[in-house]
């Protein structure tokens, strides 16, 4: 056994750069002592790059600094002695990211001292983009109920499905702004659930319904006997959201102190609890989202400008439905499947005439509008279909309708003569590319709505170039 073992420890190098998997070797401190080729091929460096640095030149966001210098336990994993299949992501050499699967272990003495680590990375990168392959092959197929719940086929809502896609593999803090009804809840949480924390909590704070003294407890906590009230410790919604994602609603009524405190919190990655003056590191995720504009409130002195910055990293921007009616049909049978199963009714949909209606609605209360009236319409609906005397009188009187109505735009029945079909078919088509596709300036020269713009489309089965 012990000429074995003498064996093994002559060749271990050669064992270790036979592994597929990066494995790193680093003292207490930190600093790489050995990297076998597999690590050097996962991070760009060459071993004698790795050695003259320490580990943190990797940035693997599996790893936790919880103090500075030359300190036995700087890093926390070094006070927790191990670490099993962890979902991390580390900076190439070329800058770009790349995701891992970490495992580590400290190394100690025959006196229990701790001496270094050893460190395995796995490669899935190519799992990563078979699963955002397979994801954009089932949009594509529409095998799923929607994006995350996000429900639509315009050109509009799959460029948001894109962005989404692209904001999610990153820890960059995401405003989502937009009307009050567009969906912006749902569009964090798909931010959430499409990322690599999806595993971990998603925390949701409307700062628009608590005040000042609530607010400041609900996101940071209390201990015992900060206030009146306050009889036992309590974590906030930072500590809740540890390692996964904090969605901060209504941020822009968030009060100018708390302004302050969130900003040093996003600076310095720790809170301190109302009562406590001892830093908690926290490691979150944040989104937020607002129908205000923002931009607006700063110059106004409403909306602290570097916290501005600090979370308007990547804006994404929910449209109003009535720049995506497109989707409406879609959205109509989906709200019609989630209401069978609570209802127990069996509405199969609705009829031509209800879908022209709620088409040419101009929904000012977007996709919550639609969804109430959808829900109006199961509690009148007998079963079968929809029809327009079951849908809410706001909507078949047509106000709100605004310029949504056909009459938004003067006719010419000039340039619609007295056709065929195919030619029909042919002068829409040329003039839809004649403005690039925008389909409200094809309506307007044309002297019809943008709805009989889109009918047409839907009928000839006219799709974009």
């Amino acid at each position: 056994m012990n000429e074995v073992s003498e064996s093994i420890g002559a060749h271990w190098r050669t064992i270790v750069d036979t592994v597929n998997d990066g494995l790193l070797i680093i003292d207490h401190r930190g600093r790489i002592m050995a990297a076998n080729p597999a690590a050097e091929r996962l991070t760009g460096y060459t071993e004698e790059e790795l050695k003259a640095n320490d580990c943190r030149i990797l940035n693997c966001t599996g790893c936790k600094i919880i103090a500075q210098g030359p300190v036995e336990k700087w890093c926390r994993f070094f006070s927790v002695g191990k670490m099993r299949a962890k979902k991390c992501m580390i900076t190439h050499k070329d800058g770009r990211i790349v995701h891992i699967l970490k495992s580590a272990t400290v190394l100690r003495n025959a006196d229990g001292e701790t001496f270094g680590a050893v460190e395995i990375l796995t490669d899935m990168s190519p799992i990563i983009r078979q699963e955002q392959e397979i994801k954009s092959l089932r949009r594509s197929l529409h095998l799923d109920e929607g994006y995350f719940g996000l429900v639509g086929k315009s050109d509009l809502t799959r460029r948001l499905f894109q962005l989404i896609d692209i904001a999610a593999q990153s820890d960059a803090p995401v405003v989502i702004q937009g009307e009050s009804g567009t969906g912006k809840e749902l569009v964090a949480r798909a931010l959430h659930e499409a990322g690599p924390r999806l595993d971990k909590a998603f925390i949701k704070v409307n700062c628009a319904a608590l005040n000042e003294n609530l607010l400041e407890s609900e996101l940071f906590g209390h201990v015992k006997g900060a206030f009146t009230g306050a009889e036992k410790n309590r974590i906030g919604r930072f500590e809740a959201a540890h390692e996964g994602s904090l969605f901060l609603d209504e941020i822009g009524d968030l009060p100018l102190s708390i302004q302050v405190k969130l900003l040093r919190v996003l600076e310095e990655k720790t809170i301190e609890r109302v009562g406590d003056h001892h830093p908690v590191p926290v490691d979150v995720r944040i989104i937020t989202a607002t129908n205000k504009d923002l931009e607006n409130m700063v110059a106004r002195g409403l909306f602290r400008e570097d916290l501005f910055f600090r979370i308007n990293v990547f804006p994404l921007y929910c449209p109003p439905l009535h720049q995506r009616i497109e989707d409406i049909p879609a959205i109509v049978q989906h709200l019609i499947r989630q209401n069978i199963k609570t209802s127990g009714k069996r509405i199969t949909g609705v009829t031509s005439e209800a879908m022209d209606v709620l088409v040419n609605y101009s929904w000012p209360g977007n996709i919550r509008e639609l969804r109430n009236t959808i829900e109006y319409a199961f509690i009148l609906c007998p079963g079968n279909s929809i029809g327009v005397d079951h849908l809410p009188h706001r909507i078949t009187s047509g106000s709100g309708a605004g310029n949504m109505s056909p009459t938004a735009y003067p006719r010419k029945a000039a340039h619609f003569p007295q056709a065929n079909h195919a030619d029909e078919k042919q002068m829409l088509l040329n003039m839809l590319r004649e403005t690039g596709w925008n389909q409200s300036e094809t309506a307007r020269r044309m002297g019809i709505s943008r709805i009989t713009v889109w009918k047409r489309m839907r009928k000839y089965g006219i799709r974009r170039d």
